[in-house]
Parts: structure tokens; C-alpha cells; sequence
């Protein structure tokens, strides 16, 4: 799933345990439904995580709670995960998968090259020092804009407009 070049929207509706924990850890992006529970009991069954939970957990939520998870495998409610920062948001479980495609209808209106490219950045950026994650995004910026023009940036920046239009005429 790391080696994806597109975005992984995770959607959980029940329980997200162990190895299945460690697969919604891997997407790009979580939302959970209100019935959704998360749990690490790696250490209740006496095995170590091994696609990445160890080191992401922490990252996401800190370490101080990243522990309390893993060292002793009870649960973390969807609301509870919300606060924490582990999923983007919590949606009623008939909701759920209208919600996740309305997040990929998003995403999906977005430049695909310059899409695969910034997630590819975040990702790169995220697992270095801070230092080397701007390097790593000037890199970027510097190989997309020797292809990019004035007008289709000019065209591109009116049709962010007219989105930005119509979503506020739909709310």
C-alpha cells in the first residue's frame, strides 16, 4: 500500500484490530464510522507488529498514547480516535461510504500528476527530518514547474475558483 501512487481512503465501519489496525494505518486517510473501535493486541497475542504500527501509532497520536494502545491492547472508540487525531472524522455508519466518495469525487478533481506528486512528497517529507523534507518538496516543486506554463496555471486557478463558487452555493 506504501508503494501506491494514489490515495488510500481507509474507511472503517467496526472493529480495526491488530493486523486490521495496521492496514487502516497504511492509508492515506481514515474515516470512521461512530460503530468503529480500534485496538493493538500485538502484545495480548504475543507477536510484534510488522507492517509499520510501531512507528506510525506514535507518530500520529504521540507516544504517550501510541503506548497505552500497544502495551495494553484495549480499545480506542471512533470518537475517541477522532480527538486524538488518528482519523479525519467520524460519520453515522449509513453515511459512511457516501462521505469516503465525496472525498475521492475531491481528490479526483485535482491535477492527477501534481496529486501523485504531493502525496509522494508528504510521505517522503513526513518520514525525514524537517530540514530534508523541504529539500525533498523544493526537489519537486522545481521538476513540475519546468513543465507548467502561465496559462494552464492561469486556467487551473479559475476552475479552483469556480469550485470554490459552487460548494459555497451548495451550502
Amino acid at each position: 500500500m506504501a508503494d501506491f501512487g494514489r490515495p488510500i481512503i481507509g474507511a472503517v465501519n467496526g472493529l480495526a484490530i491488530t493486523g486490521g489496525f495496521e492496514l487502516a494505518l497504511a492509508c492515506d486517510m481514515l474515516v470512521a464510522s461512530s460503530a468503529a473501535r480500534f485496538a493493538d493486541t500485538h502484545a495480548r497475542v504475543g507477536a510484534l507488529p510488522g507492517w509499520g504500527l510501531s512507528q506510525k501509532l506514535s507518530r500520529i497520536v504521540g507516544i504517550y498514547r501510541a503506548k497505552e494502545l500497544s502495551l495494553t491492547g484495549n480499545y480506542l472508540s471512533a470518537g475517541q480516535a477522532e480527538a486524538w487525531g488518528l482519523v479525519n472524522r467520524v460519520v453515522e455508519p449509513d453515511q459512511l461510504l457516501d462521505v469516503c466518495r465525496q472525498l475521492a469525487r475531491d481528490m479526483l478533481s485535482c491535477v492527477p500528476e501534481v496529486l501523485r506528486a504531493y502525496k509522494r512528497v508528504i510521505d517522503e517529507g513526513y518520514a525525514v527530518s524537517m530540514a530534508q523534507g523541504l529539500e525533498i518538496e523544493s526537489l519537486a516543486v522545481r521538476k513540475a514547474s519546468g513543465s507548467l506554463t502561465a496559462e494552464t496555471l492561469d486556467a487551473r486557478r479559475k476552475s479552483v475558483w469556480e469550485r470554490g463558487r459552487q460548494q459555497s452555493k451548495n451550502e
